[in-house]
């Protein structure tokens, strides 16, 4: 089966620091596959390079997808604190012009909200509401793939736990692929169909999510597991 997404000895440079230091992996259609490490160790950098957001130094990147969406951390954050829910998703839907057929209703729908949130600003709503806005906002141009950048980082444990389900259910209903970053192991444990963990820009552990809880390689990967970060 062709992946959707496949990442040949990628490299990225910030000046002379090597962020990223030529790493592989492939995403194939309808899979979650996470990446999972501590601050600074490079796979941020990863999901940014994808989306274009930061340039590759070497390696290669093949998109077999029309449309990939970038989900970030800060939610609140990367909504216009000017514009309601309804004018949030209104623009999304302009620009998507005929990627998208959906409405706005349509899009809170998806992501579980009410209607009641299409006139709210983001200070009037609660921090898991507004990722859900923001995950309505990808979903505007009908992506085969989302990258969602430590969504859940900034969320109290029962919040996350509701967006982690929020995009099992996505990957089932709308047959998206989707790459879950996140520095903590358990965020991804009961997600993600593969899992690569990150150190100091390269990958040290990859596989599938259940071998790698099981059977970590790496000492560093057994560190995140007990919860201790280098």
């Amino acid at each position: 089966m062709q992946s959707i997404v496949e990442v040949k000895d990628l490299v990225v440079h910030y000046g002379s620091f090597e962020a990223v230091k030529g790493v592989s992996f492939k995403v194939a259609r309808n899979e979650i596959y996470g990446i999972v490490g501590g601050s600074g160790s490079g796979k941020s950098t990863i999901a940014k390079t994808l989306v274009g957001l930061e340039k590759k130094t070497s390696g290669d990147i093949i998109l077999n997808a029309a449309s990939v969406q970038m989900i970030f951390q800060d939610a609140v954050g990367s909504l216009n604190p000017r514009m309601t829910t309804k004018q949030t998703l209104s623009e999304a839907l302009r620009h998507a012009k005929h990627s998208s057929s959906r409405s706005v209703e349509e899009l809170v729908d998806i992501v579980g909200l009410s209607k009641a949130v299409l006139n709210q600003y983001p200070r009037e709503m609660s921090g898991g509401q507004c990722q859900r806005i923001s995950v309505a906002r990808s979903l505007a141009v009908n992506p085969e793939v989302l990258i969602a950048d430590e969504p859940v980082s900034a969320l109290d444990v029962s919040v996350q736990a509701r967006i982690l389900n929020l995009f099992r259910d996505l990957r089932r209903e709308l047959s998206l692929s989707i790459i879950l970053i996140a520095h903590d192991l358990a965020v991804v444990k009961n997600v993600c169909d593969n899992v690569a963990v990150m150190e100091k820009g390269l990958f040290v552990d990859e596989g599938p999510a259940e071998r790698v809880f099981s059977s970590p390689k790496s000492d560093y990967t057994k560190r995140l597991l007990e919860g201790c970060f280098s």
